[in-house]
């Protein structure tokens, strides 16, 4: 079920329509370093179903962000690329590591300070 990129006159809610939830932001960020296959991507995503990740992955497929390649072995092998769409993603994942390290740091610091206070 893929959501082709919005038609829409901002830029902002272009970029959603293709990366709407959590679970494609997580893959976009552990493909960035490289081919995945399946089991790796489960792994390091950690508590999503293989159900919702299939369905991500065939999304993400067919709107363009990532390429599947299946081997013909047995047991069969089926491997995960960024396009260069997908790939383009990769100052939006930054930025947002970047921002959440900085708040992460901020909350840190608050906590310690009313530890301290109390």
């Amino acid at each position: 079920m893929a959501t082709k990129l919005s038609r829409t006159a901002c830029p902002v809610e272009a970029t959603l329509s293709l990366i709407s939830d959590k679970w494609k932001f997580l893959i976009l960020r552990d493909l960035l370093t490289g081919t995945k296959r399946f089991g790796e991507l489960k792994k390091s995503i950690g508590t999503i179903s293989q159900k919702v990740l299939t369905s991500n992955l065939r999304a993400m497929e067919d709107d363009g962000l990532l390429m599947r390649e299946v081997f013909a072995e047995v047991p069969p092998r089926v491997e995960y690329t960024l396009t260069e769409r997908g790939a383009s993603m990769a100052p939006v994942i930054e930025a947002m590591r970047a921002w959440g390290e900085a708040h992460m740091a901020e909350l840190a610091a608050e906590e310690e300070e009313a530890r301290r206070a109390s």
